[in-house]
């Protein structure tokens, strides 16, 4: 049920919310320029998977699971410094 064209006990139409003003300018946030890469990277990996997994074969599907492990663990290991990702 929405509130389209009801009105208030007194019969006027409620007042409408206030425009929502934008964010003040903020200087650029993203310091770790591999980090977003690889974050741009995989999701854009994840959305063509999504876009095409019910036709890739077997061996497309394998070796895209292996490229998403692959990006996750260059994410984990930019975002925490760490050489390695944990096993």
């Amino acid at each position: 049920m929405t509130t389209r064209g009801k009105r208030s006990a007194s019969g006027r139409p409620p007042h409408p919310a206030p425009p929502v003003s934008p964010p003040p300018a903020v200087g650029e946030r993203r310091h770790n320029q591999p980090l977003r890469e690889v974050l741009d990277e995989l999701l854009a990996h994840t959305r063509d998977i999504a876009r095409r997994a019910k036709a890739m074969t077997a061996a497309e599907l394998d070796y895209a699971q292996q490229r998403l492990e692959w990006l996750a663990d260059e994410v984990w290991r930019l975002s925490t410094g760490e050489a390695t990702p944990p096993e």
